[in-house]
């Protein structure tokens, strides 16, 4: 019988070095095909507006340059409600909004996964079955919700959708079923503990890398929010919002666009390259069974 590839004395799927290799090539392949667009982003962001429009098109710049920044920022200067402002309102949006669908997630996740109730397969399948309905389709019945609740132009028309989104409930059920066990539960409750603290001490402590994981999704949608059906007063809006405002004057601001989106994009990258480690962890385990 052939024996099983063995690396630091743990057994390995028993592929060929053929077959490693083969996948490490098209992993290779792929990932240079994800990150071009990025590449492509920044390249564009360091081009004069003289390269901006030559033919034919060249994917690095000839003479790299910081103009396209340094436009950026002196436009900024001149929108007429403080460029403060927009920055605060999207750090509030951001903050609130992880943290409040942190929260709620991770409670509701804990209450279907752990908590025997009444209801409780038939309010997991409708969370399944939500996730199927189309943003368009949501989005009317949520313009009536928000309009009926007189929650128009306020903060809430933004938080509240987001922090009720089923995908982040659905992500720490299944994690909580898969490395919560009940018997550590059961125990903890025999030694007199209240369900509250047995949910923050013990089982959030233990899927980690989920609400890691969901931190760093639910950041990536809130802080690239930009204009919104349920906000008219520019006193409300976001800072992608006033970028795309600055940079759609016309073909003269390209570089100034892709500055812009740079700008934008750099603080969810660092946040992903920082939490990724969880990350990988979350996807590999959220399949797994006891």
């Amino acid at each position: 019988m052939k024996k099983l590839r063995t690396r630091n004395h743990k057994v390995v799927l028993n592929r060929s070095k053929g077959g490693d290799g083969a996948i490490t090539v098209m992993l290779a392949i792929m990932g240079f095909f994800m990150v071009l667009p990025l590449v492509y982003t920044i390249s564009q962001s360091l081009k004069p507006l003289t390269e901006l429009f030559i033919f034919p098109p060249r994917f690095l710049p000839i003479k790299p340059t910081l103009v396209n920044f340094k436009n950026l920022f002196y436009l900024m200067n001149f929108s007429w409600v403080p460029f403060s402002r927009y920055i605060f309102n999207t750090v509030f949006i951001t903050v609130a909004g992880v943290f409040g669908n942190l929260l709620l997630a991770s409670l509701a996740a804990y209450a279907i996964a752990k908590i025997e109730f009444p209801g409780r397969n038939f309010c997991f399948q409708v969370i399944q079955k939500s996730l199927m309905i189309g943003a368009a389709i949501g989005g009317e019945i949520t313009y009536i919700i928000i309009a009926k609740a007189h929650l128009m132009d306020t903060y809430w028309a933004l938080l509240l959708p987001a922090i009720a989104g089923p995908t982040g409930l659905y992500l720490m059920k299944q994690f909580m079923d898969t490395n919560v066990t009940t018997a550590i539960l059961e125990s903890a409750r025999l030694d007199g503990a209240k369900e509250f603290r047995i949910f923050w001490s013990i089982a959030m402590p233990m899927v980690k890398p989920a609400w890691l994981t969901l931190i760093m999704t639910s950041f990536q949608g809130y802080w690239q929010m930009g204009s919104s059906t349920y906000i008219y007063s520019e006193q409300l809006k976001t800072i992608n919002y006033a970028i795309g405002q600055i940079t759609s004057v016309g073909v003269t601001r390209q570089g100034v666009a892709a500055a812009g989106t740079v700008f934008i994009m750099i603080v969810p990258i660092i946040i992903f390259i920082v939490s990724q480690s969880n990350i990988i962890e979350t996807m590999g385990s959220s399949g797994m069974k006891d």
